[in-house]
């Protein structure tokens, strides 16, 4: 794809119609700037995947064009791909000190640490990479130095948000710097590529100031021992469980590898500097029960996180019994619906009561309501909207809340879109590929790659595995065996199987004998055999895998 040297061009490989994997592109004069390379995470639509990301593949045949790669935070939807995809994109890289740390232990645990080049930039810094000219602004969100990003070029400026919302008392580093987004608006601003994750929320998202004394009220004469879970990378809210926890004579205790390295690279960076002493895990069976307050990773149900292996009774230091109290510091993130469930069950059949936030009282959210989205299009007034970070159905009403803004121009741009900024009227004018990557042990392949296919209908529908003993011209020596799993083994399912292995042998007889001595004809009359004799039977359509043995 050839591009006129003064056309502006922006174009999203993921995070625009989804919630996760961000990587944004910035396209002027020939040249390219990524914003973000960042991960979701798997389901059980995903079996034996933890992890998703975009596919990069439209830079990776431009890189030679690539001058960088700017992290606006430290979330691993803006940054958790970095390790893996790095090699195919070989590009500076750009982050505030908090996220360069992160980055830091993740480039050494995958032996990239020597290669990548990551260069620091100062909170507020300014830079230029190649024909564009970045300034970083500092933004308040879940996570500590969010940014955004001023992009200026000879054709305009852009404003790209990252994750924000408005703060005024975050607790934990900067607030938002209003007054250099006032002075971005004054000075004119082409196009904002905003987060719509809370579109839909009116109102403001609310400040973590009043979750620290929300939380305090709510262990306050509570009996046993008190776990509170939330996001390892809200270190915000870390120190506001351990202030409260401490006030009311509680002992905080971090739990979970995520947690304890999100601190160290709080402290390694300045932050963190009046948490309360916290005790160590191997230390708490020491203390009575009623003098704990458990910090827990795995507020989305995650099963290996700490909060999984104490609700299943198979943490090493620490543990939960009848009568102790679990509060939910977080919100849940669409997708994750089912995994909560049942870890709360769990909890609950154990005896121990579970907190979660209904009304506001134990978790605020990172991301603009749309009071704060308001605002924010008051100070900048851009000429051209363009929301990103949410489902398709976020985009299309931060579209309309844009235009009751006052916006001129308002595009919806899924993942691909191919958008000319300017000159001219700002339009979609091409599509480019965007697929998906999933992190399948140690490969990455496209999410539609026959083994992932294979692997989602044996979940669903199970597996046959059948043997057939033949000759040279087809005819059966033995009688066909058949294996099968996920598929039961009732009265239903074993009748299922005999009718199965009388379909294979029905089926070969009647093969031409011309054809008998054909394997691939052996293998397809055996395995659609198998097939319908599971669906008509048990309403089923396993995987079949069909084994030809010549004798």
């Amino acid at each position: 794809m050839a591009s006129a040297a003064s056309e502006l061009l922006f174009v999203a490989l993921g995070g625009a119609g989804e919630i996760g994997m961000n990587l944004n592109l910035y396209g002027y004069a020939g040249k390219w700037l990524m914003v973000d390379l960042g991960v979701t995470f798997g389901d059980d639509s995903t079996p034996g995947v933890d992890v998703l990301m975009p596919d990069p593949e439209f830079i990776v045949e431009r890189r030679a064009d690539l001058v960088g790669l700017v992290l606006t935070h430290a979330h691993e939807d803006h940054l958790g791909a970095v390790a893996d995809l790095w090699p195919r994109l070989q590009c500076p890289v750009y982050a505030t000190p908090f996220a360069a740390s992160v980055l830091h232990y993740k480039l050494q645990e995958a032996g990239l640490l020597e290669q990548v080049p990551v260069t620091e930039i100062a909170l507020g810094g300014r830079f230029d990479l190649g024909p564009f000219d970045i300034e970083l602004i500092t933004m308040t969100h879940s996570i500590l130095e969010p940014n955004a990003l001023a992009i200026r070029t000879p054709a305009g400026t852009i404003l790209h948000t990252g994750d924000w919302k408005i703060d005024p008392q975050p607790l934990i580093g900067e607030t938002t710097d209003e007054a250099t987004l006032r002075r971005l608006g004054e000075d004119g601003v082409l196009a904002m590529v905003c987060d719509s994750t809370n579109v839909f929320v009116e109102g403001e998202s609310g400040s973590e100031a009043d979750v620290r004394a929300s939380l305090q009220q709510l262990m306050r004469g509570r009996e046993g021992r008190i776990a509170v879970t939330c996001f390892a990378s809200n270190l915000a809210r870390v120190e506001s469980i351990a202030v409260a926890a401490t006030a009311i004579g509680r002992r905080p205790v971090l739990v979970g590898r995520a947690l304890h390295r999100m601190v160290e690279v709080a402290r390694e960076n300045g932050y963190l500097v009046d948490l309360p002493p916290t005790v160590a895990e191997r230390d708490v069976a020491y203390l009575p029960r009623s003098e704990v307050c458990l910090i827990c990773t795995g507020s989305q149900g995650e099963p290996r996180a700490a909060l999984a292996r104490l609700a299943n009774d198979d943490h090493p230091d620490v543990d939960l019994d009848a009568g102790d109290t679990v509060i939910f510091s977080s919100r849940v993130i669409p997708g994750n619906e089912r995994s909560i469930g049942r870890l709360r069950n769990r909890l609950s059949e154990r005896g121990i009561t579970c907190i979660v936030d209904e009304g506001g009282n134990v978790h605020v959210s990172g991301h603009p309501a749309r009071d704060e989205l308001v605002r924010l299009y008051q100070w900048i007034r851009p000429q051209i909207a363009i929301p990103v970070h949410g489902e398709h159905r976020h985009l299309v009403a931060h579209a309309e809340l844009a235009r009751e803004c006052q916006v001129p121009q308002t595009i919806v741009a899924p993942n691909g879109s191919l958008v000319r900024l300017a000159p001219g009227e700002a339009e979609i004018i091409d599509h480019v590929p965007s697929g998906r990557l999933v992190r399948d042990g140690t490969r990455l392949l496209p999410d539609d790659d026959p083994a992932l296919k294979e692997r989602r209908r044996v979940l669903w529908n199970g597996a046959a595995v059948v043997t057939i003993v033949a000759d040279g011209n087809g005819n059966l020596l033995a009688p066909p065996q058949l294996s099968t799993q996920g598929i039961g083994d009732d009265e239903a399912a074993r009748e299922a199987a005999e009718a199965a292995v009388a379909a294979v042998i029905e089926a070969v007889k009647e093969q031409r004998k011309a054809r008998r001595g054909s394997e691939n004809d052996l293998d397809e009359a055996a395995r659609r055999s198998v097939r319908k004799v599971f669906r008509d039977r048990l309403g089923k359509k396993p995987q079949v895998n069909v084994h030809v043995v010549r004798i």
